[in-house]
């Protein structure tokens, strides 16, 4: 599969500055002396990046977006743009998601290699509401990723495991270029993770083929598991946030009309998000006599949870939101495959 990679000519000089500490703002994943110095942008992104990486000498990783910190809300520090001015590498999510990045990139210099994680990704311009099971309506159109050219549609790419893996591919292939010394090590790492993330992917969509398709219901904080609801023939309800944006605020008459949607069809639970207040959709639940599972059981989508949670990596995550969903559905998960314990 083709990638694009725009390689301009990495900024000199940069080799004083300490990128691998842990300071706010940032997190570091190989060794501190890092000779190529790459940024990642989200949490997932960064998660991925990470685990191509590995320990490949001389790799460096800073991550910008914090856990459970909204993708869409973010502003850069003046760390965080330090970090970007000296990178040799910023990986990013694309479809518009990184709304901030343009002005980040002009006010830090930064002047490398950037990886775009939507390459090759059909992009949906709709979101999960649009059709049932994962199927398209006459609203529902996709385009090719030379096609939305970063901009417009849905940004949740990794929220579909499969895309998941086509974006490991991409990462691995564009540090390579980076950094041919270490392109052994980068696609050995990759074939590991992506054979893992190929395991995740059997056990999520072989747990939810054991519900009724008329059972699998869902009603999400924000419109942000369109390609996760498509890919598992989830029918999504509706979102308490109508929106690709965790941002937005809905309206009364939004609320009522999923109060409604939630009686008619008998969904049983509303998710909140880690990352986002659980006040609205705890009312939501309320109003509708449904359950609301937030806090501990809230879902991990627009951002990874911190060190030690149940969501601080993808897979985990994942696993965490799947698990939660079907227990949603009155159904006990399948042991996990030894290489996802």
């Amino acid at each position: 599969m083709h990638k694009r990679f725009f390689i301009v000519p990495a900024l000199l000089g940069s080799a004083t500055l300490a990128l691998s500490g842990c300071t706010a703002g940032t997190t570091a994943s190989a060794d501190g002396g890092g000779d190529l110095k790459v940024v990642a942008t989200t949490t997932q992104v960064a998660d991925f990046t990470r685990n191509v990486i590995g320990d490949s000498s001389g790799v460096d990783l800073t991550q910008l977006i914090q856990p459970n910190q909204s993708a869409h809300s973010y502003d850069p520090s003046a760390a965080d743009l330090t970090a970007l001015g000296a990178a040799d590498v910023l990986v990013v999510n694309g479809v518009g998601l990184e709304e901030w990045l343009d002005d980040a990139i002009a006010a830090s210099g930064f002047d490398g290699l950037t990886i775009d994680a939507d390459e090759g990704i059909t992009i949906s311009d709709v979101g999960a509401g649009a059709g049932h099971s994962g199927e398209t309506t006459d609203a529902h159109t996709d385009v090719t990723e030379d096609e939305h050219a970063h901009e417009g549609g849905d940004p949740h790419i990794w929220t579909d495991v499969q895309n998941a893996e086509t974006i490991v591919a991409t990462i691995a292939d564009g540090l390579t270029a980076a950094d041919e010394a270490n392109a052994a090590t980068f696609e050995s790492n990759a074939t590991a993770y992506t054979a893992r993330l190929s395991a995740l992917d059997e056990w999520i969509r072989t747990n939810v083929a054991t519900v009724p398709e008329s059972d699998r219901l869902l009603v999400s904080n924000h419109d942000a598991l369109g390609y996760f609801t498509a890919a598992y023939h989830i029918d999504y309800v509706g979102s308490v946030i109508p929106s690709f944006d965790d941002n937005a605020e809905p309206s009364a008459t939004e609320i009522d009309t999923l109060v409604a949607a939630i009686t008619a069809t008998g969904v049983t639970a509303v998710f909140s998000e880690a990352s986002l207040s659980p006040k609205t959709a705890g009312t939501i639940a309320t109003e509708a006599g449904v359950t609301v599972y937030s806090g501990d059981d809230a879902l991990y989508v627009d951002s990874l949870g911190p060190e030690g949670s149940s969501g601080d990596t993808y897979i985990r995550a994942q696993l965490h939101n799947a698990t939660l969903m079907l227990e949603s559905w009155g159904v006990t998960p399948s042991a996990l495959p030894a290489d996802l314990q």
